[in-house]
């Protein structure tokens, strides 16, 4: 781009309708984010009865980030945009920032609820509201403290720490992932399933079989971009090889990632859509209270 250019370039120039697709794709993907993020994020927060309950907590939390990444994703993924290290179209770390706070309140969730169905009566008592809240503010205050430590420093150092990070935190990602979705499969298979049928039961089962399936397709979405960087980061080759995010199928999956998970919580959680048709989508006076169980 010439310094003397006053408007951002789009991408992909619409000249072929091949551009055309991947133009409407990414504006309608980053609509269909903010628009499902924000219709969930309204619903706990319109409801007493679900912001009562940590898991619900960490939803919202996911919700939020993802809202953030789609706005981002209407400049980073539609105008040319490339944020690298020097580059005068940068957004200094931010736009990736959401992607990963959407994954860290994943990762947090799945803990909680492996502690909460392991350890039941402990977890009434060690994660309270007030904990389960700083859990929270500790990984948003974590994500822009480096985005922060990565602007201050030079672009070397900053590429370093980057560098690092990410191939260590990938690693750990998949691990911890992967060894706790089994955990927690085997847990809801057998040893839930042994206990007499009750209320309590229920809810724990069903909220740790809505944990498992947004994080399988956590992984099968954010796998492939993690692989990449590793793979990238031990032989010391160029990871970012493509125009823009808007073009860049490993980055592209996260936010298709960031619109199916608040579709699997609506669909996995019945008290979530009562929540959402009463008080969000169809709001009429007199609806009927939301029992949090899911």
């Amino acid at each position: 781009m010439s310094n003397s250019s006053h408007t951002l370039p789009l991408v992909l120039p619409l000249t072929s309708f091949g551009n055309v697709l991947m133009f409407l794709f990414n504006i309608l993907l980053a609509a269909a984010i903010i628009f499902l993020n924000v219709s969930v994020s309204l619903a706990i927060l319109l409801s007493g009865a679900l912001r009562g309950e940590n898991r619900f907590m960490y939803m919202l939390s996911t919700c939020l980030s993802d809202v953030c990444s789609g706005v981002s994703y209407y400049y980073a993924g539609v105008f040319d945009v490339r944020d690298s290290f020097g580059s005068p179209t940068r957004t200094y770390h931010i736009v990736p920032t959401f992607l990963g706070l959407s994954y860290l309140a994943i990762l947090a969730a799945q803990a909680d609820r492996y502690h909460a169905v392991v350890s039941p009566f402990k977890y009434s008592q060690r994660m309270t509201r007030n904990r389960t809240l700083l859990v929270i503010l500790s990984y948003w205050v974590y994500a822009f403290l480096i985005v922060a430590v990565n602007n201050v420093v030079t672009i070397g150092v900053a590429a370093r720490i980057t560098s690092i990070g990410s191939f260590m935190g990938n690693i750990l990602t998949v691990i911890i992932m992967i060894g706790l979705n089994i955990k927690l499969f085997v847990i809801a298979r057998f040893q839930l399933e042994r206990e007499p049928p009750s209320e309590e039961r229920d809810s724990r089962r069903s909220s740790v079989y809505l944990i498992l399936v947004v994080a399988v397709f956590f992984l099968g979405t954010w796998l492939p971009i993690f692989c990449h960087v590793i793979v990238c980061n031990f032989f010391g080759t160029t990871c970012y090889t493509f125009k823009n995010e808007g073009t860049n199928p490993l980055r592209i999956l996260p936010r298709v990632n960031a619109a199916l998970t608040p579709l699997l919580y609506i669909r996995g959680c019945s008290a979530l859509r009562v929540a959402l048709l009463a008080g969000v989508w169809r709001p009429r006076c007199g609806g009927r209270k939301v029992v949090a169980r899911c």
